[in-house]
């Protein structure tokens, strides 16, 4: 059974939790999205024993802080391995046709070229576009452009091999253009700011995210029997599990999952 490893669950501005990162993993290997913000994604696959060794496939949803800088460490650290000779294969970099400069260039900016050099090389950037498909592990991975308002980002959605299908709607409102990717989910991966009671205080939708009423919401109308909700708030940590199922279960019928970081979830 494929499970969902979830590494961070907060928003960019967190301080008590990691910023939202996940993978899934499939035997031994581990298809990575995104980063987090920082070095701490060192120490999370390390609590969760994951290695490095068995990462060869990251997708970087967009440039934001929050969800790339954390690759810098990954190339950092892996490209040392391979160096060392202790990395076998390649590594993948995944983004859209927009990030592979800019993953570059930060790493050549804050990494010693021996590593560096490793681009084009051990470590390969692979642009993808609207509804272009990657076989990632065991899957055949469609990837696709959420519409964002913000930065261009992209989503993706993948057949487990349970045959259930798992959709990743990168970290902002689902867009009804997307609906050809999106519908048929057993998986629905989606972000939600806060409650939707406490929307005066957080202000999600000027910054264009989400409540947890309204991705509750958007589950229930595509029917939709499993929903994680993150990349949240950190003011309520302690309490946010049992205050986001709480006003979750007035607005969906399925399967809500509100994890912290470092759980894992079967699929």
């Amino acid at each position: 059974m494929e499970q969902l490893y979830v590494f961070g669950t907060g928003h960019a501005g967190v301080t008590r939790c990691y910023n939202t990162c996940f993978a899934i993993r499939d035997g031994q290997e581990y298809f990575l999205v995104d980063a987090g913000g920082g070095n701490g994604i060192l120490r999370l696959l390390d609590d969760m024993k994951v290695p490095l060794d068995h990462i060869h496939h990251i997708f970087i949803t967009h440039e934001h802080t929050d969800h790339i800088l954390g690759v810098v460490w990954l190339v950092r650290m892996i490209g040392a391995r391979i160096l060392s000779g202790k990395y076998d294969g390649n590594l993948n970099l995944y983004c859209h046709d927009g990030l592979p400069d800019t993953i570059v260039t930060l790493c050549r900016l804050t990494i010693q070229s021996s590593i560096t050099d490793l681009f084009g090389k051990r470590i390969l950037l692979v642009p993808v576009k609207d509804g272009s498909r990657e076989q990632i592990l065991d899957y055949t991975v469609t990837f696709f452009d959420i519409h964002s308002t913000k930065a261009r980002q992209f989503g993706f959605t993948t057949i487990l091999k349970n045959g259930k299908k798992l959709t990743c709607a990168g970290d902002e409102p689902y867009n009804p253009v997307c609906r050809p990717f999106v519908e048929g989910s057993v998986w629905l991966l989606h972000e939600a700011f806060c409650l939707y009671s406490q929307k005066d205080r957080y202000k999600p939708y000027e910054k264009h995210h989400s409540t947890v009423k309204d991705a509750c919401e958007l589950a229930e109308s595509l029917g939709i029997p499993n929903l994680v909700l993150w990349h949240t708030e950190d003011d309520n940590l302690s309490r946010r599990r049992e205050l986001y199922e709480a006003e979750g279960k007035s607005y969906y019928h399925g399967n809500l999952f509100v994890p912290y970081d470092k759980e894992i979830i079967n699929l």
